[in-house]
């Protein structure tokens, strides 16, 4: 009988992977088939209690709610759109470095926008015609902005930093978002500069830049307005408030006496960041709420979804005595360990376009063991996550590539083919060396 069962959670596991790689809504595959295993295993009121459990989970859902409805008060007041344009005023003319500079542009805008197609999107606009019109192919141009869309690990408002914090924070109660950030950082750094090299080396051998070529005379109007706008400082500053105020908050100078009101959690950063943005621009106070208010919602839908919709599968591969399993023959095999939390992550990330689902599976089910398994559950759980982030960053039916594609005219296998090699040698030293 264990034997079927464990039959019947390889077949799901499968199904899973085969449904998302058709592209089938991601929540919905995850509750189906968790809920499937559940019954099979005649225990059915698994699955919804493990629904229903993550549906109140206090602490990730103030967070990436805060988080997502500052991102949509940003957007709404075109903030995200002065930031960029004032860290590309100074890239012009030079060259060759224009497509490193613009992978670190993106990179750090996307810690302050952690959304992956959000941040291609308010780059891409502005970066890919500067990149075109300076020499460099489409391709390497949206290759570029692409490959920068990681970052997005090190912001604070990511929910795989939410969420690991959340696991820590039941055994930790001092733990916080910054501790998990600064777990993360050196997997970070080092994915970083491998990936700055190998896009540098990968442009020089596909021949990507030519100098004296213009190649932007099909660049979309909307980046030539973006170039046009004037830059209001006050308004590019104010996406960086909350990550100021969190980092701030999180070291030493908080203990100075007239800095001690900036330690706080980070869904009081996003709140704050979001009521100072209603004096620096002038928007109606109306407006930001509601904005506010709709990115909240479009969090819960589609960030907490995920979160909810992964804790059903790990509920079903639970119900057939799976995660019990893995766990013990990890016990005994804890090489394996590091490379089913990096590789796992980063495959499916590749064949589904997001590493979401296959992290947040991963975290529910192994991370919460990882002290058996000769791991601490920030530093396993964050593995999990950047690998899954670069994952994502190496396929083509990613959103966040699909936008770059629409923006500089190419295939979105064009530039997959560019940023792939990259991320897959990051991964590998992530796996061999950071774990």
């Amino acid at each position: 009988m264990a034997t079927a069962k464990l039959i019947c959670a390889v077949i799901g596991l499968i199904a899973v992977v085969f449904l998302l790689v058709k592209k089938r809504e991601t929540k919905t595959v995850l509750i189906g088939v968790g809920l499937v295993l559940c019954v099979i295993c005649l225990n059915p009121l698994g699955a919804l209690e493990s629904f229903t459990k993550s549906m109140t989970s206090a602490g990730l859902i103030k967070a990436i709610c805060a988080s997502m409805g500052f991102a949509y008060v940003m957007k709404v007041t075109k903030c995200d759109q002065h930031l960029v344009l004032l860290l590309t005023k100074p890239m012009k003319n030079i060259g060759f470095l224009l497509i490193p500079a613009t992978f670190v542009l993106t990179y750090f805008i996307n810690i302050a926008i952690p959304s992956a197609a959000g941040c291609s999107a308010a780059v891409g606009a502005t970066m890919i015609p500067l990149l075109m019109a300076s020499g460099v192919r489409p391709a390497m141009a949206g290759a570029a902005v692409f490959a920068g869309t990681f970052g997005g690990v090190l912001s604070p408002g990511s929910a795989h930093n939410i969420f690991v914090t959340d696991m820590v924070k039941k055994t930790n109660e001092a733990y916080t978002v910054q501790d998990v950030i600064g777990v993360q950082f050196p997997n970070a750094v080092a994915a970083g500069i491998v990936v700055l090299i190998v896009i540098s080396l990968t442009a020089i051998i596909f021949k990507d830049y030519q100098k004296g070529q213009d190649f932007s005379s099909k660049s979309t109007s909307n980046a030539g307005e973006a170039t046009q706008t004037k830059v209001n400082l006050l308004f590019a500053l104010a996406p960086l408030i909350p990550l100021v105020i969190l980092i701030v908050g999180g070291t030493g100078l908080n203990k100075i006496s007239w800095l001690a009101w900036t330690k706080m959690g980070v869904a009081e950063a996003m709140i704050l960041g979001a009521i100072i943005a209603v004096f620096i621009t002038w928007t109606s106070p109306e407006k930001i709420t509601k904005e506010f208010f709709n990115g909240m919602g479009s969090a819960y839908a589609e960030v907490m979804g995920i979160i909810i919709a992964a804790g059903v599968f790990v509920a079903g591969l639970k119900a057939c005595g799976a995660i019990d399993a893995v766990t013990e023959w990890l016990k005994h095999s804890q090489e394996f360990v590091r490379y089913g939390g990096t590789f796992v992550p980063y495959l499916m990330g590749t064949v589904t376009g997001s590493g979401d689902a296959a992290t947040m599976a991963f975290n529910q089910a192994i991370t919460v063991h990882a002290a058996d398994l000769g791991f601490t559950q920030d530093k396993l759980g964050m593995a999990a996550a950047i690998s899954g982030a670069l994952g994502r960053s190496s396929s083509p039916i990613a959103g966040a590539a699909i936008v770059c594609a629409g923006l500089a005219m190419v295939s979105p296998v064009e530039i997959a083919k560019r940023t792939a090699p990259a991320m897959a040698i990051a991964v590998c030293v992530i796996a061999f060396f950071m774990l």
